[in-house]
């Protein structure tokens, strides 16, 4: 997705139109600065961090514990692993990226960090969706428990690999641009697509498959699972207790886990 800090009005211009014009920037360019907004995401984020940190560390403490299941297990560990990419790559770079305001490293870091953020975000967009289908097998068809820990080893495989294969645009895409006449050098895809549709029809992509399609799946999924909660406590006339069966569908969880993801792609003024 296209990566460039918001532009602040300042007193003077800096390169000619028509170079500006050659590196993808519309009108005349002013340089970016650290915005009061900017300064509101940074402390946006800093908090996230802090609270994902503690809330991670202690799902990773809860799982070593006997009482879950290994099958369970193991869909919990890949979350929290996501998670903490998030965590760890996503959130200190959108931090530092903000504050900096342009880009110091090299070429090769630009590529790589900014696959590494999507990545992270596919990855724990995608395990939630391998969670939500888990518990939607598991409490409409419980007999098919036989099955679960290897049909769960083939859906978190194909999460992990299909992360990877969707943020790997991120290579090609980024790349250093240098404002002519300025000292002002930003990672960014400006001169990546040949037309501004290319660019537009890519981040709609990224948008469906990284927040629309999981969001989806996860409501069919929830919706069919409640709808079942509810015809189980109709039947047994009160008998069976709603919490049970909510703790059961990690329906809490993964509302949490996906309010996070959705703040932290907010948050960020490169995404």
């Amino acid at each position: 997705m296209a990566m460039l800090p918001a532009i602040t009005n300042q007193s003077h211009l800096v390169p000619s139109d028509a170079n500006v014009s050659a590196l993808g920037f519309q009108g005349p360019w002013r340089e970016p600065t650290f915005t009061t907004a900017a300064k509101v995401r940074v402390g946006i984020t800093c908090c996230f961090f802090l609270i994902a940190s503690c809330s991670n560390v202690a799902v990773l403490c809860s799982i070593s514990g006997k009482r879950c299941k290994s099958h369970l297990r193991i869909l919990i560990l890949s979350l929290s692993v996501a998670d903490l990419l998030v965590t760890f790559l996503v959130m200190p770079l959108d931090a530092m990226w903000n504050v900096m305001v342009q880009w110091y490293a090299d070429e090769l870091s630009c590529k790589i960090l900014n696959f590494g953020k999507l990545f992270a975000m596919y990855s724990s967009a995608l395990v939630l969706v391998v969670i939500s289908l888990d518990r939607h097998w598991a409490i409409l068809y419980p007999l098919s428990f036989t099955s679960a820990g290897q049909r769960n080893r083939i859906m978190l495989w194909t999460a992990w690999v299909g992360s990877l294969l969707l943020a790997s645009p991120q290579l090609f895409l980024f790349r250093l641009r240098t404002v002519p006449g300025a000292n002002f050098t930003q990672c960014a895809t400006h001169g990546s697509f040949a037309q501004r549709w290319q660019e537009t029809l890519y981040n709609m992509f990224t948008f469906c498959t990284l927040f629309v399609t999981p969001l989806g799946v996860m409501i069919v999924c929830y919706t069919r699972i409640l709808w079942e909660i509810g015809k189980q406590m109709k039947h047994k006339k009160g008998e069976t207790s709603l919490l049970p069966l909510l703790r059961d569908s990690y329906l809490p969880f993964t509302i949490l886990s996906l309010l996070k993801c959705l703040l932290v792609e907010l948050t960020g003024s490169h995404t």
